[in-house]
C-alpha cells in the first residue's frame, strides 16, 4: 500500500487536522510535539518524541548527486529514510528504486508527488508532502487518494457464456463507495483480469450498494495496490485493494468486509486478438462486467459477441509479484 506523509514544520495545528482529515498515513513534526498529535490521532509520527526518531529509526538524508546512492540504499534496509533536496528534479530516484531502496522523498506539489509514485510504472511506496498552505495540501491529498496511476484496459469478445453448478464465491465490500463505470480486476488468471462492476446499479429486487464487488470464485486473482495480485480467498478485513474504472484510472480502497458463500457459478470465457482467457464469477443479475465506456453488463444477459474491459500483461507471477517467465493457465 502506498503511503502519503505531511511535513508540518514550524507547528501549525490547522495544517496537522488537514492532514489528518485528508488520510495522510504519517506526519513529520517538529521535536516535542509527538504527543499534540497523539491527542489528536493514532497516526505513525516522525520527532524526537515520535514513533521514528531522527538518528536512530529513520534518517533525514539530503542527497545531490548518484555517488550517495549506495549509502541510501544501505540505510533504507534498517531505517525510515526521508530525501530532502534544494532541487527534487535531481533526485535519482529511478536509480534508488531499481536498487530496491525504500525511501521517501519529500515532495512540495500534487505534481511532483504523482511523478514520484509513477518512476519506472513501480514507483516509491512512501513520499513526504511538504506543502503548508492548507487550501493547497486538502486538495493534494484528495488527489493522490483518488487516483494513484493506471491500467491499460483492452477489448475482449465473450465467445461462451456457461453454467458451472454450485460453488465459493467472494463478495468484496469495501470502505468506499464506488460510482459507475468503477470495480474491480479480477480473473482466473493473473495475466487476463477482467474488469468486474460494483453494484452501483438500482435492481427491483436488491438496492444499489457502490461499495461492494461481486467479485468471482475464491481461486481467483485480483490486483491490489502497488501492482501486486493475490487470492479472492486471502482478502480481510483491512486489507487494501486497487479499484479501477473503465478509463483505467487505478485508486485503493480498505477491505471492510468480505463474504465466501456457495453460490452456482458461470464460466465467462473471451477472446483478446486470439488470445483466449476466462473468469468465473456468481449466476445472478446483480453481478455485472464492464463494457466500453463504463457500462455495466449483467453476467445474466452477456452473449457470445458482446465486449468487456480487460487487463492483459505477460510473463507470470511469483507470490503476487510479476516475474518474466513462460506460464500456461487453462
Amino acid at each position: 500500500m502506498r503511503e502519503i506523509w505531511v511535513k508540518i514544520a514550524p507547528w501549525n495545528k490547522e495544517l496537522v487536522l488537514t492532514a489528518l482529515e485528508g488520510g495522510a498515513h504519517g506526519l513529520w513534526v517538529e521535536d516535542g510535539r509527538g504527543q499534540e498529535v497523539a491527542e489528536l490521532a493514532r497516526i505513525p509520527v516522525l520527532a524526537s518524541d515520535g514513533d521514528y526518531i531522527p538518528g536512530e529509526t529513520a534518517e533525514i538524508f539530503k542527497i545531490s548527486d548518484g555517488s550517495q546512492e549506495e549509502a541510501v540504499a544501505a540505510l533504507s534496509l534498517s531505517r525510515l529514510v526521508v530525501l530532502e533536496c534544494t532541487d527534487w528534479t535531481i533526485i535519482p530516484l529511478e536509480n534508488l528504486i531499481a536498487k530496491k531502496a525504500d525511501v521517501m522523498p519529500v515532495v512540495r506539489s500534487f505534481e511532483e508527488a504523482r511523478t514520484a509514485f509513477g518512476i519506472l510504472e513501480v514507483g516509491v511506496r512512501r513520499v513526504m508532502l511538504d506543502i503548508q498552505d492548507p487550501l493547497a495540501l486538502q486538495a493534494a491529498l484528495s488527489g493522490l487518494q483518488e487516483v494513484h496511476g493506471s491500467e491499460v484496459l483492452e477489448e475482449a469478445v465473450v465467445t461462451e457464456v456457461r453454467s458451472l453448478g454450485m460453488g465459493d464465491r467472494v463478495c468484496v465490500d469495501t470502505c468506499t463507495s464506488m460510482l459507475p463505470g468503477q470495480g474491480m480486476l479480477v480473473g482466473d488468471s493473473s495475466s487476463a483480469l477482467f474488469l468486474v462492476h460494483a453494484e452501483t446499479e438500482s435492481n427491483p429486487y436488491v438496492a444499489p450498494r457502490p461499495f461492494r464487488v461481486n467479485a468471482g470464485a475464491v481461486h481467483a486473482y485480483t490486483r491490489v495496490d502497488g501492482g501486486r495480485t493475490r487470492y479472492l480467498a486471502e482478502l480481510k478485513a483491512g486489507d487494501s485493494v486497487m479499484l479501477v474504472d473503465s478509463n483505467g484510472n487505478t485508486s485503493p480502497a480498505v477491505v471492510g468486509r468480505v463474504k465466501i458463500e456457495k453460490r452456482p457459478l458461470l464460466l465467462i470465457r473471451a477472446e483478446v486478438a486470439g488470445r483466449g482467457i476466462h473468469t468465473i464469477v456468481q449466476n445472478a443479475e446483480t453481478i455485472r462486467l464492464t463494457a466500453p465506456g463504463g457500462r455495466p453488463l449483467s453476467v445474466v444477459s452477456i452473449n457470445p459477441g458482446d465486449r468487456v474491459l480487460v487487463c492483459l500483461e505477460e510473463g507470470g507471477r511469483h507470490f503476487g509479484h510479476a516475474v518474466e517467465e513462460t506460464i500456461t493457465e487453462q
